[in-house]
């Protein structure tokens, strides 16, 4: 089954592109290789042989996914220079008694 440069021209309109003619040409002869090459492999027998899912063998590659502990916010605070109310207290950047 070949493939005409107005059936390339109908696809790339609908994809709302724009080729020039010579841009065009190059196209079809490239898409009518690509569905030769389709063809061909239509033409594979594959009777008898299984749906291929996974190109590898690897089974359950993913970790179950469980809750863990973190690390508790007394422990975190040994490493903090000054800290109120469990939370972290840093230097004020904007002091709101100067004006604009």
């Amino acid at each position: 089954m070949a493939i005409s440069a107005s059936e390339v021209k109908h696809v790339a309109s609908l994809a709302k592109l724009a080729f020039t003619d010579e841009e065009l040409q190059k196209f079809t002869g490239q898409m009518d290789e690509i569905i030769e090459m389709v063809q061909q492999l239509s033409e594979v027998n594959t009777d008898g042989i299984p749906v291929t899912t996974s190109v590898t063998d690897a089974i359950g590659v993913m970790r179950e996914d469980v809750t863990v502990s973190g690390t508790s916010r007394e422990e975190l605070m040994k490493n903090v220079p000054q800290h109120q109310d469990g939370y972290i207290k840093v230097p004020a950047i904007i002091d709101e008694s100067e004006e604009a």
